[in-house]
């Protein structure tokens, strides 16, 4: 069995996508991802270990079937888990559908969703229930719509504290994964 100890970040950007894209920078998934990398900077006991610096990384206008996908796939067979960043400006791009589809459908990736425009936890969940405006953010992305009932999915607020957290969480490693259902912090 592989050594999984990666969090397979899963953020939408426009395609073809260039880190160095004034576009991608600018984009609030992108911007939610790098500043996990951040606070890891800051604070090396902050449990994201980032699996997009696990393979070398391709350029644009490289071949999607023959080095994009491939690398994407390896990416997630080495990661415990997913970290979703979902937010109003995230939409249902071939990268995005193509990682969450073969991280939960194929390695069983449990799915920690970032919503970057959330604060509070009821802005999750009010009365034990997921609130319409998250349920309106999963219907952008009908394949984790679909899936997340299949592995463990927790749905955090951004707060470095809560996502830090679902982070330290073995219900939501592949490895040690709880019960396939939705969870928010109470």
């Amino acid at each position: 069995m592989a050594y999984r100890n990666g969090n397979y970040s899963a953020f939408y950007v426009d395609e073809p996508f260039s880190e160095s894209n004034l576009g991608a920078a600018a984009t609030r998934d992108f911007n939610t991802y790098n500043m996990f990398r951040a606070w890891k900077g800051i604070d090396e006991n902050f449990p994201f270990n980032d699996s997009h610096d696990k393979n070398y990384n391709v350029r644009d206008g490289s071949d999607w079937e023959r080095t994009l996908k491939p690398r994407l796939h390896d990416r997630l067979r080495n990661s415990k888990n997913i970290i979703l960043i979902l937010s109003s400006v995230t939409h249902n791009s071939r990268a995005l559908r193509e990682e969450i589809d073969y991280g939960i459908n194929v390695c069983g990736l449990p799915v920690i969703v970032v919503y970057p425009e959330f604060k509070e936890k009821e802005d999750i969940a009010k009365d034990n229930k997921i609130t319409q405006k998250v349920k309106n953010m999963w219907e952008k992305l009908p394949i984790f719509r679909d899936s997340l009932y299949k592995v463990p999915t927790i749905h955090v607020p951004y707060k470095k504290d809560l996502i830090k957290n679902a982070l330290n969480d073995s219900d939501f490693m592949v490895n040690t994964k709880g019960e396939s259902k939705i969870y928010f912090f109470k």
